[in-house]
């Protein structure tokens, strides 16, 4: 009785193996069929990886095979694109010894951003200024003599060019600035305290700040910028998260020499506009009133009794100022100061179009947009009382003096 009991229990412990048996394997969780060999496209090798990271974006293979975050895959593939497109800039001016003797000095040093080919640069002007030689460094080492093509002081921008040769070069391409929002993410890459190539990053803080320059000349819709920019980083690009050009780094306010996130940088859409005219004629062609402006000063407003004291005194006026009706000093009425000779008795210029004018850099920001020909209204005081006229611009090359 007890060998048929045992016989019993085997046979039912045999029979709930094989179930479990069947219902394992009809779920998948055992299989008794043999490996197979992945196909070769289903295998990514170790620069297959690299490639895809790079230079596609893809997070998942980047976050399982090489540990960097999306926003970091950014960052290396814009600098591995774009860096040797920044050169380092470094000039020789004209400076005089103990003997009054033309000797060369060094001079200023930025950093430039190469956008065509044949070797046209794009910096900032202050950083060529008064240059004699100006040396170009590539991300190799490679150095080159350079000439400035054209120069716009009022926007700080400047072209160079060098001759390449069959030097393969890298470019950058120019983004639009019109549609940049505060909070975007932005990269910057320079040569600060000539650490040649440096990559750092921020947002955008601000945007259309206007900013006066030590010539006293205001630079309108500036880009504000907590991507960290030193001395050295004038003239170098600031990119969007595509690579893209959006402006140019020019200058920082700082307390203590140093970065302390507050940087500027001229707009793209600046760039656009004055590169042709640099390139083509070596100035930006702009509309200009052709007179000799004074800026009114207290001693000036006091010894002449003028009825403000804010705005552009008209010392003398030229042929095609005249004929939009203003009117200059008078030649019996001559003041000295310093080495300028005032003629007094002229308008003052208060306000063009809607802007108030109350400085030369009011002036010259007023006319930077301006093209030769555009009529513009300019408000003036004349014996006391205020008018409107209206005045055909002339062409003003050169700098703004």
């Amino acid at each position: 009785m007890m060998a048929k009991n045992r016989s019993n229990i085997l046979f039912s412990l045999v029979i709930f193996l094989l179930l479990a048996v069947i219902l394992l394997m009809g779920i998948g969780i055992i299989d008794f069929t043999p490996d197979r060999e992945l196909p070769e496209s289903d295998v990514l090798s170790d620069k297959a990886v690299s490639e895809e990271v790079l230079h596609r974006g893809s997070k998942e293979v980047a976050s399982e095979s090489l540990g960097f975050t999306a926003n970091e895959i950014e960052n290396i593939s814009i600098y591995e694109r774009y860096n040797k497109a920044v050169v380092n800039i470094s000039t020789e001016v004209v400076g005089y010894n103990w003997f009054l003797e033309p000797v060369p000095r060094k001079g200023s040093s930025g950093s430039g951003s190469i956008f065509d080919e044949q070797g046209y640069i794009l910096t900032n002007n202050h950083v060529v200024e008064n240059a004699y030689k100006v040396n170009i460094t590539l991300a190799d080492g490679a150095l080159f003599e350079g000439e400035v093509v054209g120069s716009d002081p009022e926007n700080d921008l400047a072209v160079i060019r060098f001759d390449p040769g069959s030097y393969p070069l890298v470019t950058i391409p120019f983004g639009s600035s019109d549609s940049l929002k505060v909070g975007q993410k932005v990269l910057a890459i320079g040569n600060p305290f000539a650490f040649e190539r440096t990559l750092t990053t921020g947002i955008i803080s601000g945007l259309g700040r206007p900013l006066r320059n030590d010539k006293g000349i205001i630079i309108r819709d500036l880009i504000q910028t907590d991507a960290s920019i030193n001395p050295g980083n004038s003239g170098g690009p600031l990119l969007n998260s595509h690579g893209e050009l959006i402006g140019v780094n020019t200058m920082i306010y700082t307390p203590s020499g140093g970065s302390v996130g507050i940087g500027f940088a001229v707009p793209a859409a600046t760039a656009r506009r004055v590169v042709p005219d640099l390139i083509r004629y070596g100035f930006v062609q702009r509309g200009w009133i052709d007179i000799d402006p004074v800026q009114l000063f207290p001693s000036l407003v006091r010894y002449a009794n003028l009825p403000v004291t804010q705005g552009i005194l008209v010392s003398r006026v030229n042929p095609g100022a005249a004929a939009g009706g203003l009117r200059g000093g008078s030649p019996n009425r001559v003041v000295r100061s310093g080495d300028s000779i005032i003629y007094l008795g002229g308008d003052i210029i208060v306000g063009i179009d809607d802007e108030s004018i109350t400085s030369i850099g009011d002036f010259y920001a007023a006319l930077e947009q301006s093209r030769p020909g555009e009529v513009i209204r300019v408000k003036v005081i004349r014996n006391r009382r205020e008018l409107t006229l209206n005045i055909t611009l002339e062409s003003r090359t050169g700098e703004s003096g």
